[in-house]
């Protein structure tokens, strides 16, 4: 199996931003063990479409057991947000298929997502209200 590469509020903020997206980061989870967030960062985006992504890291993975240099993310959380609401992607779409969250999100993953979202028409909400299909 291959191992995952770490994750950073840079990194993802890298993405986004490669991909056209307004992006806001913080961390939240100081390198104190008694630190009171239950996140190491969160990196909020808006597409020029209106969509919008959350994507939260929870908590530190650790790769060897003294914790020395071991303490990395190599997974995250993605919401997907429409007109400031967490929202589902019409029927189609490879992602948040009748959920507005995807879980355990690698960066290769991730690099998907955002392609996909940034190329989404905001219209095909309307047209699959109107025939009916959600």
């Amino acid at each position: 199996m291959d191992e995952l590469k770490p994750m950073t509020a840079e990194s993802v903020r890298e993405i986004l931003e490669e991909a056209g997206a307004q992006v806001m980061a913080r961390s939240g989870r100081s390198e104190s063990y008694g630190a009171p967030r239950d996140f190491s960062f969160e990196v909020k985006a808006l597409f020029g479409n209106g969509m919008g992504l959350h994507i939260v890291a929870r908590q530190f993975n650790y790769r060897d057991p003294w914790e020395v240099a071991g303490r990395v993310n190599d997974l995250v959380d993605v919401s997907l947000m429409r007109d400031g609401a967490y929202s589902p992607l019409p029927k189609g779409y490879r992602w948040f298929q009748g959920r507005d969250l995807e879980e355990g999100v690698d960066e290769g993953t991730l690099r998907k997502i955002v392609a996909c979202v940034r190329e989404v028409n905001p219209k095909v909400y309307l047209l699959q209200e109107l025939t009916g299909e959600r």
